[in-house]
């Protein structure tokens, strides 16, 4: 029976696709895969952004280990080949190679809550099928089963170079998205560079200028961790070049917005130097006005702000004082401190109060209200 037209259509949709990636795959060994990581020039990359995903206890990376020894399958590993230097890219896979590289001694993880350098070699712990693993280091292995695991294999999924730059954007962010550990922000950090990597790159150079020190002092180390701060200077650029798209996902918002800018199909405009500047010149100016309290809530007498740091606060008053900011130098200490005595009573006002405390605050209307309420308390400041 001939197909209906509808299915013919879907049938071209999916073959159209198929032919904008090539892939091929190996069988390779983990000792393979660690002195591909450690060539010089190195030919399997683990960015530096993405290592910072390395999450596995020791005791998670201890079992990995024994289920190498005990033969049990491992899922494949997938990787891209760089379309100049043919490099693989680690995409997915991370836990696990990772976990080798330390019981080898040349894994670098300052991150982690026990920071691992190179050198440092993973002590078992925590097997729980051959206990008698437990405390042992590699060296302590002996000869059979240091073999055993040098010359344990895994299926290598190879993205070839040539394929689509947009299929290989989507299947990151599909094989890695929903891993718990994983913030929304190192999920679009990674994925999105593979589309473009220059604003990622952007992104991630901001938030460790010295304009946003006070801003990133102020969050947690899990949340610096987590790269909160990166999503706070997206937030920044996406709120105040997109507004207008945004409903209520925030994350939604996020996504599209840093997809858009780095999506070489459809790219919104984005101009680095012009851009930057602006970012720079707005932080100076909260930096100088008001420090450490300048995205701050008031207090609990309601008479001073404190030190908390309020995402509200900070995406009202970050985009609200922009209409000014032609107006503003924050090398003038006597107009710093006008501006500060200002932002400090807007924020003791009822009604900002009354916006940025509560539940249903985080879409359009409620943003809408606090920037323009910020807009309307700096219209007459000179």
């Amino acid at each position: 029976m001939p197909e209906d037209k509808d299915v013919l259509d879907l049938i071209s949709a999916v073959e159209g696709q198929i032919g904008s990636v090539h892939t091929q795959s190996h069988d390779l060994s983990f000792n393979e895969l660690m002195n591909m990581h450690t060539a010089t020039p190195k030919e399997l990359d683990i960015s530096p952004e993405y290592q910072r995903l390395f999450r596995w206890s020791p005791g998670a990376r201890s079992r990995f280990i024994e289920s190498l020894l005990l033969e049990m399958p491992v899922p494949p590993i997938y990787v891209l080949e760089d379309d100049d230097t043919r490099v693989y890219l680690l995409i997915d896979g991370l836990q696990r190679i990772s976990s080798y590289l330390h019981l080898r001694g040349e894994l670098e993880a300052p991150h982690l809550e026990q920071p691992v350098t190179k050198g440092d070699m993973l002590e078992l712990c925590d097997c729980d099928i051959v206990p008698e693993l437990n405390g042992k280091t590699f060296d302590d292995l002996g000869t059979a089963l240091q073999l055993r695991l040098k010359r344990a294999f895994v299926r290598v999924e190879v993205v070839r170079k040539g394929s689509d730059p947009r299929f290989k954007y989507h299947m990151f962010k599909r094989l890695n998205t929903g891993g718990e550990l994983l913030t929304e922000q190192q999920l679009r950090n990674c994925t999105i560079r593979m589309l473009n990597a220059d604003f990622p790159d952007f992104l991630i150079e901001k938030s460790k200028s010295a304009e946003f020190d006070f801003v990133r002092d102020s969050q947690s180390q899990d949340r610096i961790l987590g790269a909160y701060d990166q999503e706070l200077v997206l937030r920044f650029f996406a709120l105040k070049n997109y507004r207008q798209r945004f409903v209520h996902d925030v994350g939604h918002f996020l996504w599209e917005y840093m997809e858009g800018v780095a999506d070489p199909k459809k790219p919104l405009t984005f101009d680095y130097t012009s851009e930057g500047d602006c970012f720079s010149k707005t932080f100076r100016i909260f930096n100088a006005a008001m420090n450490n309290r300048a995205f701050g809530r008031p207090n609990n007498n309601r008479d001073n702000v404190g030190r908390s740091f309020s995402v509200y606060h900070f995406e009202a008053f970050a985009i609200g004082i922009q209409k000014l900011l032609g107006s503003l130098d924050p090398d003038n200490t006597t107009q710093m401190t006008a501006l500060g005595e200002v932002i400090t009573q807007t924020k003791l006002s009822n009604e900002f109060i009354t916006l940025t405390t509560g539940g249903g605050k985080n879409y359009a209307g409620p943003l809408r209200d606090r920037i323009a309420f910020v807009e309307d308390s700096l219209k007459d400041f000179k």
